[in-house]
């Protein structure tokens, strides 16, 4: 009986192409209300799929029943989905593969051209984003700012010299009137400038690179570094000034309520030496430290202090280096945040 109802069943029902199969499924889907995430297929499978889904009429059950069938068949047999595309490849293997390797591939295989160009920059730092709006029309920038998150975008704006900000602004009012095939091709086009940008081989500027290696560098080095970048290119120089840390700066740049939070992660005795070791311009932070902790800790690092006398150059650099380092470290971590040099020079 089952074996004849089969037969009977395949035999009315209508022959339909994998295009044809494939509307009928999603008619279904949608029909119960799924999200289907079309827009990310390529602009022809949209199209084929679009035109299969225009031609049908209407299909009885059986044939229903055998799509669905077929479909469930389809199911069962996969056993692990990839991308399908070099895009799709590309993000499933970010940060696995090197930054270098990422923008080689996305250049030779043309990525930006594929998908929804919006997503990619909608993911991109401000940082990398501003020099692009900078130099766009005002058009191109007003597009842009609509595309993006409202807080990607406010923060941007924020970035930009006053006038310009301003006629984007008033220009962001027409975005109503560009049609979607003209905002899709300013996001290819701006994607590919992206993509033409070259993969820096260093984290941060040279600025900071600098001032990092002269934080942790002995004070005569880092004197001697300064005084000939002073010679060669003061406004560099300047600049990796107000990127520097060191002792010297904590007086000026480590808020008095936070003090108490580098006593808690340094060894007393490191803390000591450091506190012993101030002198001249370090003497400012060292008072700072001790009038902002307890005042029974105090006494107690100064008794300490007078007992170790005078320490070695070395040790005392050393010792002075771990507390920057340990100020660094809960800087990183989000425990404090030190006041800025631009503010520490007003006050």
């Amino acid at each position: 009986m089952a074996g004849g109802s089969d037969a009977a069943r395949s035999g009315s029902a209508r022959r339909l192409t994998r295009r044809e199969k494939a509307a009928v499924i999603v008619r279904l889907l949608v029909n119960g209300g799924a999200k289907l995430p079309l827009a990310e297929w390529p602009d022809g499978m949209q199209t084929e799929l679009t035109r299969a889904m225009g031609k049908l009429r209407m299909i009885d059950r059986d044939t229903l029943a055998e799509v669905i069938e077929e479909f469930e068949a389809e199911l069962d047999r996969v056993g692990l989905c990839f991308p399908g595309a070099m895009e799709g490849a590309l993000g499933l293997l970010d940060g696995h593969i090197s930054p270098i390797t990422s923008a080689r591939l996305r250049r030779e295989a043309g990525v930006a051209a594929k998908g929804d160009p919006w997503e990619r920059i909608s993911g991109l730092d401000a940082e990398k984003l501003l020099p692009v709006l900078e130099e766009e029309s005002v058009e191109v920038g007003a597009v842009m700012l609509a595309k993006l998150p409202t807080g990607r975008a406010a923060e941007l704006l924020g970035k930009l010299p006053g006038d310009k900000a301003r006629r984007i602004t008033h220009a962001m009012s027409r975005t109503g009137r560009v049609g979607p095939e003209t905002v899709a091709r300013i996001g290819l086009t701006l994607a590919a400038q992206f993509d033409a940008q070259p993969v820096m081989a260093f984290d941060g500027g040279p600025v900071e690179r600098v001032a990092a290696v002269l934080n942790f560098s002995p004070s005569a080095t880092r004197d001697d570094v300064l005084k000939g970048l002073e010679e060669e290119d003061s406004e560099f120089a300047d600049q990796v000034k107000k990127a520097i840390f060191t002792f010297v700066n904590i007086a000026d740049r480590l808020a008095a309520r936070d003090v108490p939070k580098i006593t808690r992660g340094i060894e007393q005795a490191v803390l000591v030496t450091a506190l012993a070791a101030a002198s001249g311009e370090a003497e400012r932070s060292r008072d700072h430290i001790l009038e902002n902790i307890s005042k029974r800790m105090a006494e107690g690092l100064r008794e300490e202090m007078a007992e170790l006398g005078k320490v070695k150059e070395k040790d005392g650099e050393e010792a002075m280096t771990a507390v920057v380092a340990e100020i660094r470290r809960l800087e990183a971590d989000g425990e404090l945040i030190l006041v800025s040099p631009d503010d520490a020079e007003e006050d």
